[in-house]
């Protein structure tokens, strides 16, 4: 009943759009009428569109989102990112820094298609939200700066999407700046993503004389009236170009569409078949419906991306993109995965997303691939191998979620009461239908082999960057320290980029992110979610102490406890062992003649004390590394008790150890760099001054790979400083090499500044 009333309102307002249809085109109901997600629950799959706004930080994705969704009836006013009131950016750090940090998925219907889309950052240090985001979506729309062409993190999401095999449409957005510059907009496109534009409209006016575009399948001008009373670009004029329009502007728009169909023609055999048998004596003719039926088919294939212009902030030409949305972005049917036809009709979905509600507790993204999902069902968790029931079942709105009975194949949802899944696993209905489904793969030829039990019957998860940024964090007390534990827990599960471990040297827990900002917005959400005032310190580097020279020394231990008398004397000798190697171990050894005197007691004794004493060395209280130790004699009066003889060989073995002159060793990073030719100077150059020792320059594509080895204590920041350096264009990994001796000079420095006095 609900379906047949939304069908008979939209019926009524499409004829109220045909009626004046020659004058002026509304793309929404009333603007009184404010649609409710519960019109349209579970509609035909091939009338969904999964889609992901993706763009380079600042490009207008999260105001073109806010645009879609206005136009589409389901706000009531227009957001601003600037005044902190989208619907998708609701996070308060991201209303207060005015950038989108978590994706956002929205549910809308635009013309009798259901829009399931997500916003994602444009910053890099969330680039594994738009990561995970396009594993799971159908489309993506690339938004551009029609100013600046693409940009840094523009080549990073769409290698992104071209992993995953999205198909993509371009919107060139901020066509109303003073510096929009279609030409070279394309031009990047096509020289530094690789692409096939193909140009759909043109603006008509650019700057701030951009007025409206010219649809050049249809050959209409579309036209926003913004000084009238409706200045919301709600309402929009298309008539039909006529002679009377701007001669340029004719034969401008003349050209294009004829660059159009020879573009779409060379892309598209059927089309191209179309034209010659059909219209050979003049392509112009050929209709518009054809030429977008070959447009969707080049596009679904992924051998051109269409191009549309606008301005969402100035709300001219957000209508159009939707309508492109439709018309050729993928539905879920047309999505070919291999794994999931072995599921039939049975529930196959994959958890792409976990948030934490104080209320509700975990909520689950679900990209739900086929069968139908219901709430108060139980269901099977293949890679964590258990059973979960799941008590609700909503649709996503942002921050707001709309309850529903089930979702089918081709939906996003979002689930309650799955407590144990995270990020990338594969969510089936029972233990049997994943059987059912294992037994369907080894009949289907050779496609069935398994790596493991169900290993085949997984979907491929989400690949997670190595993180790159290491911060120490502590709670204001220990008391608090349970706490935070469980904070970080919680937000590992939300962030798979976030990874928590504690120093096995310093004890410290170790936030390792993506970037600076990254580590600062967790601190930021621990602090606001949480109520926990967490201190955030600089990486303590560590490092390691070793001995310069071979040293004999020998030492009496004489004490009175109670009324027993220990007496231990003891001599050793310690020698360097020339080992940088990470992991290299400090030895033990007893002389031939004195291995057979001493009792096993004893021996453990003696061990123990060398053992405690390389846990801190003589000059910096570090870890001690490369010291071999050989144990000459051991003599002892009777009733002195082991622990006396522990104690008596370590401090003879500090005192050989301050004898044999200490060196620092420091940890040394194995750092990969990938940078474009024009930044390499500049790195190498930077490098140099970080006491770097260049390995090798590689080439990888039109990239150079530098490969270098520089030490840790150089690298606090480097990934923020690399990013000014290129200006976003490189990428870096690090691993810890060795640990090399710090010259006099550096070693010096560094005693000064622990110490205080530097």
């Amino acid at each position: 009943m609900i379906w047949g009333r939304y069908l008979a309102t939209a019926g009524m307002q499409l004829c109220r759009w045909r009626v004046s249809c020659n004058i002026k085109r509304h793309y929404s109901f009333l603007p009184d009428d404010v649609k409710s997600l519960r019109t349209v629950v579970n509609p035909d799959i091939s009338k969904i569109r999964n889609i992901g706004i993706m763009a380079h930080i600042d490009a207008g994705k999260t105001t073109t989102t806010e645009r879609m969704l206005y136009y589409s009836g389901y706000t009531r006013a227009l957001g601003d990112v600037d005044d902190g009131d989208t619907v998708t950016d609701f996070m308060v750090q991201e209303r207060e820094r005015g950038i989108t940090i978590q994706s956002a998925a929205v549910t809308f219907d635009w013309k009798c298609h259901r829009i399931n889309l997500i916003d994602t950052p444009g910053h890099v240090d969330f680039t594994v939200e738009v990561e995970r985001a396009l594993r799971v979506l159908d489309g993506a729309v690339a938004v551009f700066d029609a100013s600046a062409g693409v940009e840094a993190q523009t080549l990073t999401v769409w290698r992104q999407a071209d992993k995953h095999q999205v198909p993509c449409i371009c919107f060139l957005n901020k066509m109303d700046k003073p510096a929009a510059n279609l030409s070279f907009s394309l031009e990047s496109i096509r020289k530094k993503l690789n692409a096939n534009p193909i140009l759909l409209q043109i603006p008509v006016g650019i700057g701030k004389d951009f007025t409206g575009l010219i649809d050049l399948l249809t050959n209409q001008k579309m036209i926003w009236e913004m000084k009238s009373a409706e200045g919301n670009g709600r309402v929009f004029k298309t008539t039909p170009l006529s002679e009377s329009d701007n001669p340029e502007l004719l034969q401008e728009a003349k050209e294009a569409r004829a660059a159009l169909i020879e573009q779409v023609a060379d892309l598209d055999d059927t089309f191209a078949e179309l034209l010659l048998t059909d219209f050979g004596d003049n392509f112009d003719e050929v209709p518009s419906i054809k030429l977008q039926e070959a447009l969707r088919r080049v596009t679904l294939a992924r051998k051109g991306v269409p191009v549309l212009c606008g301005s969402s902030l100035k709300n001219k030409g957000v209508q159009p993109l939707l309508d492109a949305i439709t018309a050729y972005l993928p539905a879920p049917n047309e999505r070919h995965h291999d794994l999931v036809r072995w599921y039939n009709e049975d529930l196959c979905a994959l958890a792409f997303k976990v948030l934490h509600d104080k209320q509700r507790g975990p909520l689950v993204f679900l990209r739900i691939y086929s069968g139908t999902m219901k709430a108060q069902t139980a269901v099977h968790n293949i890679n964590r191998n258990n059973i979960e029931r799941m008590s609700r079942l909503l649709v996503p709105f942002a921050d707001q979620h709309v309850e529903i009975p089930s979702l089918t194949a081709g939906n996003i949802a979002l689930t309650v009461g799955l407590k144990q899944t995270v990020t990338g696993d594969t969510i089936v209905s029972s233990k049997a239908s994943a059987a059912a489904a294992a037994r369907r793969a080894q009949n289907d030829g050779g496609n069935g082999k398994k790596r493991g039990e169900n290993a085949s019957l997984v979907l491929s998860g989400v690949e997670v960057p190595e993180p790159v940024f290491f911060c120490s964090i502590e709670p204001p007390t220990m008391a608090k320290q349970a706490d935070l534990e469980n904070a970080l827990n919680c937000l590992q599960r939300e962030d798979p980029s976030l990874k928590v471990r504690v120093d096995p040297d310093s004890g410290q827990t170790i936030l390792c992110g993506m970037g600076e900002l990254h580590i600062e917005i967790i601190h930021d959400r621990i602090r606001r979610e949480y109520g926990i005032e967490t201190h955030l310190g600089p990486l303590q580097v560590a490092y390691r102490e070793t001995i310069l020279q071979h040293v004999s020394t020998t030492d009496t231990l004489d004490r009175t406890v109670g009324e027993r008398r220990h007496v231990v004397t003891v001599d050793l000798a310690v020698s360097p062992v020339m080992d940088t190697s990470v992991g290299a171990s400090c030895d033990v050894a007893f002389k031939e003649e004195l291995e057979g005197q001493l009792s096993s007691e004893v021996k453990a004794a003696v061990e123990n004390g060398v053992q405690s004493s390389y846990l801190q060395g003589p000059l910096l209280g570090y870890p001690v590394q490369g010291v071999s130790t050989l144990i000459h004699n051991v003599c002892m009066e009777p009733g002195t008790s082991p622990v006396m003889v522990s104690a008596c060989v370590s401090r003879c073995m500090l005192k050989a150890l301050r004898q044999a002159g200490g060196q620092v060793l420091e940890p040394v990073m194995s750092l990969e760099v990938t940078v474009g030719e024009e930044h390499l100077g500049s790195v190498l150059g930077d490098l140099a001054q970080r006491r770097g020792s260049i390995r090798d320059i590689q080439s990888r594509h039109d990239s150079k790979v530098l490969l270098a080895i520089v030490p840790l204590a150089e690298l606090m920041g480097y990934s923020t400083i690399l990013r000014t350096l290129t200006s976003g264009n490189a990428t870096l990994s690090l691993e810890l090499d060795s640990y090399e001796a710090m010259n006099p000079q550096d070693q010096t420095t560094l005693l000064k500044r622990v110490a205080g006095l530097a």
